[in-house]
């Protein structure tokens, strides 16, 4: 451990921008406008390399993109393309038939995608990735916000956006780059990390894997990446974790959250004796107090502006991972403490009625049921109006009774039809929202199947009242209920 704590200190006096594979290297990447591969398109740039890319929908990251020198098409034809590029790089939503990607390939340019190239510039710096089924989004932003107040000025990458950051994505002066590692298509595996967490393992991605073993191998090859000197952090409570953390060289550390403590300071549950142990001393409208404990010994304090248990999770490992990188727990602790949230996690957007409307990216049924208890126990609402829209026809097959036991906080949940992305035509047959609504009424729970998101606002409107709490879940679309009930 003092190994990776000298390190970071060191990097804190190390600028990113020195020496890098792709000074002066031409690079192209197709979809240049979304929140990661503008991310990596401005660390690019600071470190030299000339920069160019296609984005059929600009948008303020392209204009800063621009104003820094990249060069850039609103056309995906390939253009800017030429046997001078050096790399191309493409987001994973970039079919192998899209015009651009063929005219690279015509060119006999090398061609890679996002992760990749995430990986390549990570292997430069002292990354810090943040992988889990749950909590990835929140728990990186937590920690770059931490850093960022800390005056460690990282470079990172949130798979969402977060307005305290000015966005999802920057590119820092220092060496420290944060970034979330995501294990679908076992893209994770293409990273190299000098501290990882994990934060939780559930079934998920289940098109891409065949069962929850593979999921835990797969996280297991990702902890593999980290050195023997560098440091996991990861949850103390989740036994998949430890399964797929067990054995492997690399020191790790585990974490925890609970009512007690025992005389030590650590959890009195035997289960949970850990590296970073915090202990709940109270909650306000949802949002936890805690003192947090190192190795049994007191060293701050947690007070959540965000609501919810698991965000004291995400808080504790953000705070390892900051101890990690060699600042000021205090510090990082007061600044993890005013941290306000990703867009898009339990995101106020405005009323209805005098119903108060809440807007969640929750998709699977351990989000739900936290992001449902959490609600519940900041807004205190008269009637909880959950509005879900399914992710993908596999995800809700495979985990369909799963699904339908998660709503029992809920007063009343209205399911549009399920958001198609993905999966085959012949996955698409095999279950729809109809199944779900049907699932979650045999569990005695108020449900109804409204194709249309126009039957859903209208439903609302027409029912919605004074201390209802209006929430929208969901990875695809849903939120655009929210915002027209809002309007």
């Amino acid at each position: 451990m003092p190994n990776v704590v000298e390190n970071a200190v060191s990097q804190l006096r190390k600028d990113s921008r020195s020496a890098s594979r792709f000074t002066g290297r031409r690079v192209h990447f197709i979809g240049i406008g979304g929140c990661g591969m503008s991310g990596l398109a401005r660390m690019l740039l600071d470190a030299g390399a000339i920069v160019s890319g296609s984005e059929p929908k600009p948008n303020p990251q392209t204009f800063e993109l621009a104003r820094l020198g990249a060069s850039i098409s609103r056309d995906q034809m390939g253009e800017l393309l030429s046997r001078d590029t050096d790399l191309v790089v493409r987001t994973a939503a970039i079919p192998d038939t899209n015009a651009e990607f063929l005219a690279a390939k015509t060119y006999g340019l090398q061609s890679i995608k996002y992760a990749e190239l995430l990986g390549q510039i990570m292997q430069e710096r002292f990354g810090i990735a943040i992988a889990g089924t749950h909590g990835k989004s929140t728990t990186t932003a937590m920690l770059a916000w931490a850093l960022m107040q800390c005056d460690a000025n990282p470079s990172f990458v949130v798979g969402g956006t977060v307005p305290q950051l000015g966005g999802g994505s920057h590119s820092g002066s220092s060496r420290f780059f944060v970034a979330e590692a995501c294990e679908f298509d076992r893209s994770f595996h293409k990273l190299h990390p000098t501290v990882a967490i994990v934060t939780n393992i559930e079934e998920d991605h289940l098109d891409c894997y065949k069962d929850i073993d593979q999921i835990v191998d797969s996280f297991r090859q990702f902890a593999r990446l980290v050195p023997a000197d560098g440091l996991i952090i990861s949850n103390g409570t989740d036994p998949r974790a430890r399964q797929a953390l067990a054995g492997l060289t690399t020191p790790v550390e585990f974490c925890t959250i609970g009512e007690s403590v025992g005389e030590s300071g650590q959890s009195a549950d035997p289960a949970a004796q850990s590296a970073w142990h915090t202990r709940i001393i109270g909650v306000e409208k949802g949002c936890c107090h805690g003192e947090v404990f190192q190795r049994g010994r007191r060293v701050c304090q947690l007070r959540l502006s965000v609501a919810g248990r698991h965000n004291l999770f995400n808080a504790t490992m953000a705070l390892a991972a900051c101890n990690a990188c060699g600042v000021d727990l205090n510090r990082a602790a007061d600044a993890i403490n005013r941290f306000t949230g990703v867009d898009r996690r339990m995101t106020e957007m405005g009323h209805v009625n005098g119903a108060t409307i809440v807007d969640d990216y929750g998709h699977h049924p351990t989000e739900i049921r936290a992001t449902l208890k959490a609600v519940r126990e900041k807004y205190q609402p008269n009637r909880l109006w959950c509005i879900f829209q399914p992710h993908q026809h596999s995800r809700t097959r495979f985990l369909l009774e799963d699904f339908a036991a998660s709503f029992a906080l809920a007063d009343e949940t209205l399911v549009p039809d399920i958001y198609f992305v993905r999966d085959s035509e012949s996955e698409r047959q095999s279950v729809n929202a109809a199944d779900l609504v049907a699932r979650i009424a045999a569990h005695g729970r108020v449900a109804r199947h409204l194709p249309e998101f126009s039957e859903i606002i209208r439903h609302v409107r027409q029912n919605a009242r004074p201390g209802d709490l209006i929430l929208t879940l969901g990875a695809g679309n849903v939120w655009e209920i929210a915002r027209d009930l809002a309007t």
